[in-house]
């Protein structure tokens, strides 16, 4: 294997790919990435045998040929060298050589015989969307995934393509995110599936603004083929996590007493300066409603107390609930909105985070002390 590429192409390339390389594997070769060299272009491409990441980059290939090297020691020498330009010559013993104006460096590689296979799809279904709604909908519903592996299918995000919508859905079984928009999505496409975390944090950070994303799936895998005008592209190939949600639809508490209108801004400071003054053991923060005004309150014997008093457009009876200001946070720090909504019920009820637009927060309250 032998080419010449732009320091810029292969950096772009190895940023796009290395995230998913594990430094504690027991496979050396898991360690390494794959470099596919053919035509006018170098296909890189890291798995962790969950998750596989695969980018395409423009090279000059005088001699076609793949390889795997250490994807930490390639990306620490590429990032330093000075030249623009990097030449790439791969012996039959995978013994790769960089040269670049002055520098030279030789990389041990291992055979791409020994490199995982690209996972294959077949009959799949398949949607193409743009990039920015995918990305919006996975931000707004990312921070309520579970991480306590006993409940392993609320370790991902849920996908449904039902009746020209898809809705993503996470919960932790404490609080529930959901989002759903309007897509074209074909009869034979329709289906259910979950793609698993450490999937949804490399789309999270691969997705763009522009452009658009094709999803292909089936039983047990989906893929995401992420291309930009550039005609440069990025998929991001997973396991699916196999077992059934659970539904989400009856947490979803029935019509609300009231409704109130909050800046999110505003809301979003006033609750981190009070969970300053929370405590492991008193990790709740009091939201007192008044005529046209919340009070904000943490108390903590430990550590002390927190008041926060807002001016708000409250005209109905006197409610005082309490909840975990994390997930507040999280979800408010999630949202691009000026204003968002509060629905209550009762001090008992879980409470709903809204905003004008297709997004929906389910909270469990906490015990008033």
């Amino acid at each position: 294997m032998n080419l010449t590429i732009s320091k810029e192409q292969i950096i772009n390339g190895l940023q796009a790919v290395q995230n998913i390389v594990s430094t504690r594997t027991t496979l050396p070769i898991l360690s390494n990435v794959m470099l596919h060299a053919e035509k006018d272009r170098l296909e890189l491409t890291a798995t962790d045998l969950d998750v596989t990441v695969s980018c395409g980059v423009e090279a000059a290939v005088k001699k076609a040929g793949s390889t795997t090297v250490p994807v930490k020691k390639l990306f620490g020498i590429v990032r330093e060298l000075s030249n623009p330009e990097i030449e790439v010559e791969v012996d039959e013993k995978h013994s790769c050589s960089l040269r670049s104006g002055a520098s030279f460096y030789k990389i041990n590689g291992l055979s791409s015989d020994e490199f995982p296979p690209l996972p294959k799809l077949k009959e799949e279904k398949k949607i193409v969307l743009p990039q920015e709604k995918v990305r919006s909908m996975m931000k707004k519903t990312a921070f309520a995934i579970s991480t306590d592996e006993s409940r392993y299918v609320l370790n991902g995000i849920f996908f449904s393509l039902k009746e020209h919508k898809l809705t993503m859905v996470a919960t932790d079984g404490r609080r529930l995110a959901l989002v759903d928009e309007e897509v074209d999505v074909s009869e034979k496409s329709q289906g259910e599936f979950i793609v698993p975390a450490k999937a949804v944090n490399e789309l999270n950070r691969l997705l763009q603004e522009k452009g658009e994303v094709e999803v292909r799936y089936n039983e047990n895998q989906a893929a995401f083929t992420l291309k930009d005008e550039k005609g440069f592209s990025i998929l991001v190939a997973t396991k699916l996590i196999e077992g059934n949600y659970p539904n989400y639809r009856q947490v979803i508490p029935a019509e609300a007493k009231e409704r109130v209108a909050l800046a999110r801004e505003e809301f979003l400071h006033a609750l981190k300066r009070a969970e300053i003054m929370t405590s492991d053991k008193s990790n709740s923060v009091k939201l007192a409603f008044t005529k046209n005004n919340l009070a904000i309150t943490a108390n903590s014997p430990e550590v002390g107390e927190a008041r926060e008093s807002l001016a708000v457009n409250y005209k109905g009876k006197e409610m005082s609930i309490a909840f975990n200001p994390k997930y507040l946070i999280d979800a408010l720090t999630a949202l691009p909105n000026d204003e968002v909504f509060i629905e209550l019920i009762d001090e008992l009820s879980p409470g709903v985070l809204k905003i004008n637009g297709p997004f929906l927060y389910v909270v469990m309250p906490m015990r008033l002390s």
